[in-house]
């Protein structure tokens, strides 16, 4: 089939033959588990891994047709990890630095039994120690924690991060304009400044304020108007 596909590039074979090798590329996407990655999204790379491999295939070099796709497979899943996985993307050599690390410690982890130090880790990768170190904190960066997501803590009461996050404080912007009103009322008399307090600042109406000042209620919206107006001229001139 390889070798008709390689010939006909017949769309009916190319079907077949990425049916046949399906499990080939779960076993790829498998070997590339870890954290909340889905297993359904990483066998969808390791699929178009699977055609990328079969279109580029020549039998007539003799190679396996799984030797050939495998890593053609893990090329695609390794960048996958490298440039989709990460939730704050680091520079590509350090995500590839990081990315070796993490299959190091899986694999010294299943050979050792226990998780290893930083010492034999960085002996398995041919790292330093203060590289190897440097990709492991950059590991960190594949993932971020949802701000509505519920405490660790298990308590129904904890609000949880997002609740824990200080509140937009509005009391610089209520001083300044208090401020400002404060000069704009210099250009009031006193009785202009009172109506205009009992007005805005204490919701009265027109005929509750007349009787507080000993005006009519047509007096009271005379002065309001014309205080209104001062202080527009006010503002206007600052």
């Amino acid at each position: 089939m390889l070798r008709r596909f390689a010939c006909s590039r017949d769309p009916v074979l190319r079907e077949q033959l990425v049916r046949r090798y399906l499990p080939l590329a779960r076993y790829a996407a498998s070997q590339y588990v870890r954290g909340s990655e889905p297993f359904d999204d990483l066998l969808q790379v390791a699929s178009l891994g699977l055609l990328k491999a079969i279109d580029r295939y020549d039998p007539e070099r003799g190679a396996a047709f799984s030797s050939y796709a495998l890593p053609t497979m893990a090329g695609e899943l390794r960048r996958h990890f490298r440039d989709r996985g990460w939730a704050v993307r680091p520079p590509r050599d350090l995500q590839e630095r990081a990315l070796l690390v993490e299959r190091g410690a899986e694999t010294l982890a299943l050979q050792l039994g226990r998780s290893p130090t930083v010492t034999e880790l960085a002996e398995h990768t041919g790292l330093d120690a203060e590289t190897m170190l440097e990709a492991r904190e950059a590991l960190s960066a594949r993932s971020a924690a949802s701000l509505s997501a519920p405490s660790h803590h298990g308590d129904d009461d904890d609000p949880g991060l997002e609740g824990r996050l200080g509140a937009e404080d509005d009391g610089y912007e209520v001083v300044e304009q208090r401020a400002a009103l404060s000069a704009l009322t210099r250009a009031l008399t006193p009785r202009e400044r009172q109506i205009v307090r009992l007005r805005f600042e204490e919701d009265l109406t027109q005929a509750e304020i007349g009787q507080v000042v000993g005006l009519s209620q047509m007096h009271v919206s005379r002065v309001l108007r014309g205080a209104v107006e001062k202080l527009r001229a006010a503002a206007a001139k600052t």
